[in-house]
């Protein structure tokens, strides 16, 4: 109740600005998409995202020269040259103008590699955002069947509290014609009272769920939100090979695809550490000026015309010893480069081990979905037979309690077997490449 308290605190805060339509009950295509839009797990991915943009704009760039220009002024006091270039007491000073260039020409193709690096990351980015959308929308829908499943709970505990009111006001009437004692009476109110109980305890229930998905979705808790109940054909749904799923989804998955993609990364940071072992060559230029105090016999603008000069230079840089870094750093990149192979096999591992589960729970489902139905009907012609029977006199009320606990008990588990198999045969769809929807 607190944490239920402290989140509808926040939630004002968090959702300042947005204004939800609740009014209608909301689908499960329009939770995902405000989830997608609202969730700060796939906020904080999105910025990821556009941070590795920057970062490769950046490695793109590199290629441009360094350009810079600066300008000084400087006091002398004390002996300095003199007009007539000797050297004489007094003070002058001096004023200075620079523009200078450089570039790298070769380092052993690192440029090119860090470009093509944080490309590579870039896209690894992608697919890690695509992964967060992914995961909230399997999220979303399990909060959202999750809903589903206890609204049909809580309509079979109503219709158990119907059934056993109606029994109090039967039993009422045949204790005023002394037909029924009042310890059957007393018995059948205390089974009425622990039937509303589970009702009260399936409508808490209810509002659980609905804080769940409204967390899910960054949403403020709300009396009024509801969902939409789907209609669905069973019949209709079909399951396939766990293999030829998992065959379908390695190349649609963003898990791996992400790990794949960090792969081709490391085999790349390999070769940025091998172009240290190569000589790297740079060019830079620049021109720049001067005026001094002291040259009185000239003007400002002659100086600067006078002492106007430019250069242009390259810079052959061979590497020789650098105490083994270069190779450490080779070793190290080759380290993580096997690293990420077993990182890749893992990510491929769980995918296939998701898609297992969710198939096994698929088939598991159905064959429960099948028995619970079977069982419900089994249960309710039961029910109207001890019902049938209790009323004419010929069954105990104990027995009309038994018969009735195991309708309900039949009713929950048909109802927790439907949405079961509606959610674990809808992820198996969504394995295969298929939208989550129900």
């Amino acid at each position: 109740m607190k944490a239920l308290l402290i989140y509808l605190a926040l939630g004002a805060v968090m959702q300042e600005g947005t204004s939800p339509d609740l009014s209608h009950p909301w689908s499960l295509a329009e939770c995902t998409e405000w989830a997608l839009e609202n969730n700060l797990t796939v906020a904080s991915q999105k910025l990821n995202e556009e941070n590795k943009m920057i970062s490769e704009n950046t490695a793109r760039m590199s290629w441009l020269p360094s350009v810079s220009g600066s300008v000084g002024e400087s006091m002398n006091f004390g002996r300095g040259l003199g007009g007539n270039n000797t050297y004489e007491y007094g003070n002058s000073s001096s004023t200075s103008f620079s523009l200078g260039a450089n570039m790298t020409l070769f380092d052993g193709l690192a440029t090119p590699r860090r470009m093509e690096l944080a490309k590579l990351n870039l896209e690894a980015a992608t697919e890690d955002l695509a992964k967060a959308r992914e995961d909230i929308r399997i999220q979303v829908a399990q909060a959202y069947v999750q809903i589903l499943y206890d609204y049909e709970i809580h309509e079979v505990a109503q219709r158990q509290v119907e059934i056993d009111s109606m029994q109090v006001v039967r039993l009422e009437g045949l204790l005023a014609n002394g037909k029924a004692s009042a310890a059957e009476l007393s018995q059948q109110k205390a089974t009425l009272s622990q039937s509303r109980l589970t009702q009260v305890q399936a409508l808490n229930n209810i509002r659980s769920a609905h804080l769940t998905l409204m967390q899910l979705l960054e949403l403020p808790f709300s009396e009024e939100f509801r969902v939409v109940r789907p209609s669905v054909a069973m019949e209709d749904i079909r399951i396939g090979n766990p293999d030829d799923i998992y065959l379908d989804a390695l190349g649609l998955r963003p898990s791996v695809k992400a790990e794949e993609i960090r792969l081709r990364s490391a085999a790349k940071e390999v070769e940025i550490a091998k172009a240290a072992y190569y000589p790297s060559l740079g060019l830079s230029g620049g021109l720049g000026t001067n005026y001094y105090s002291s040259f009185a016999t000239q003007g400002f603008m002659d100086q600067l015309s006078n002492n106007f000069s430019q250069y242009l230079g390259l810079t052959l840089s061979i590497p020789i010893f650098d105490k083994f870094s270069t190779r450490n750093q080779v070793r190290s990149a080759q380290l993580q480069y096997r690293s990420q192979e077993v990182q890749l096999q893992r990510a491929r591992n769980s995918l296939y081990k998701e898609i297992q589960t969710a198939w096994n729970g698929a088939v598991a489902a159905r064959a429960k979905w099948e028995a619970s139905s079977e069982a419900a009907v089994a249960a309710e012609d039961a029910f109207k037979l001890t019902e049938a029977k209790y009323d004419s006199g010929k069954a105990t009320l104990t027995e009309f309690h038994e018969a009735l606990n195991r309708l309900t008990k039949a009713r929950s588990d048909s109802v927790q077997a439907t949405y079961e198999y509606i959610y674990q045969t809808a992820l198996v769809e969504f394995y295969r490449g298929g939208a989550l929807s129900l």
